[in-house]
């Protein structure tokens, strides 16, 4: 509150907010403060204090710069919104989302992605764009297909679709291509004012002692060593997170796929490694320093563990959506038993209806979750 016979001074910006928003006695460990930073903060001409406004699960900064970023935060109290970890993008008076061809300056984010609720994250941009439009299709929207296009156009990087409260993001492949997509698409969804939203990573993956066509929920990802962990090299530091998903959330996506006929689904802990060949344990790549005694012993020790398949991006994703606040899942069909062979070998129109099926399961979730469902 202002000191005694202060005042704001009416040419600063400050964030408002109703007094019933404010608990009388904030707990501390639930609150954020939620303060703008020079020259927009609110402080008191009398005495120079600035003035901070405590908000319960509110984000902590309105760019100065974006007029479209300064709306009313008050629909946002009490629900799960989008977190970012770092100081330094209170300092900055434009973010530029770079690999996504956006930025707080040049789009208005809130309006263009505000309503976002799922996120859908997979490898192949040709995938993505499929998804989002069997998803306009399931929900049923008015919106003409054509309409449904590459909103990151201007880059080559990524491809990225909306349809109705769905968003659909293409990540590449491998653990440094897809952190660079989370690191901007988090912001971006912060940038917007996103709450309660839900993000999945859907993909195919390599089966262990599972038949081919399975579908995987993971429930932890883990490293090459089983560890749930994911190590980050920062300076000359490696720093562990935590991979654990949103376990509630599995159970979810479990139930729904039990709706589904003829639809084999498990859930367990999903391997993440940096290759796709050696680091796999692979005997067709390019170079291979073991042998097929040794890759047989690994895969049934992960198996052991409870891998029940292998990709290559799930623990960076489990880690960034966790410390961000996203509820997160990943769901992977096994193309192949690594147990049996290392190379896909199945019938086009098999792989196509096997890579159909996280998508058939993430549409039935969300029309679940939206009360679409009959």
């Amino acid at each position: 509150m202002l000191a005694p016979g202060c005042e704001l001074d009416p040419d600063q910006e400050v964030v408002r907010t109703r007094p019933e928003d404010v608990p009388a006695s904030p707990s501390t460990s639930t609150m954020i403060v939620s303060f703008l930073r020079p020259p927009s903060h609110a402080s008191c001409t009398a005495c120079g204090t600035v003035t901070f406004h405590i908000v319960e699960r509110m984000a902590s900064v309105i760019p100065a710069s974006n007029s479209s970023m300064r709306s009313d935060r008050n629909t946002y109290v009490g629900k799960r919104f989008v977190h970012v970890k770092n100081p330094y993008l209170d300092l900055m008076d434009e973010d530029i989302l770079y690999h996504l061809d956006l930025g707080t300056k040049t789009h208005n984010l809130p309006a263009m992605f505000g309503d976002v609720k799922f996120v859908c994250v997979g490898g192949s941009p040709n995938r993505m764009k499929a998804f989002a439009l069997f998803m306009h299709k399931e929900l049923g929207l008015e919106e003409a297909e054509e309409d449904i296009k590459d909103i990151c156009a201007g880059t080559d990087r990524y491809c990225m679709y909306k349809t109705g409260p769905v968003l659909a993001i293409s990540h590449g492949m491998g653990i440094p291509s897809i952190s660079i997509m989370l690191h901007e698409l988090i912001k971006l969804l912060h940038h917007a004012w996103c709450c309660d939203v839900t993000i999945i990573r859907i993909g195919t993956s390599g089966g262990i002692g599972i038949a081919p066509g399975t579908v995987v929920i993971t429930d932890i990802a883990v490293d090459s060593f089983f560890k749930p962990r994911f190590e980050q090299v920062i300076l000359d530091n490696i720093v562990t997170r935590s991979t654990e998903l949103d376990k509630e959330l599995s159970e979810e996506l479990f139930n729904c796929s039990k709706e589904i006929p003829n639809f084999p689904t498990l859930i367990g802990h999903t391997m993440c490694t940096y290759d796709f060949y050696e680091g796999q344990g692979r005997l067709d790549g390019a170079l291979c320093s073991f042998s097929r005694e040794k890759k047989l012993d690994y895969l049934k020790r992960a198996y052991k563990a409870g891998v029940r398949n292998i990709e290559m991006e799930s623990t960076v994703f489990a880690a960034m959506c966790g410390l961000c606040g996203l509820k997160a899942a990943v769901v992977c069909v096994t193309l192949l038993d690594r147990l049996d062979c290392d190379q896909i070998n199945l019938p086009h129109d098999v792989l196509v209806e096997y890579q159909q099926r996280p998508q058939l399961l993430i549409s039935n979730f969300i029309r679940r979750r939206l009360g679409l469902c009959d």
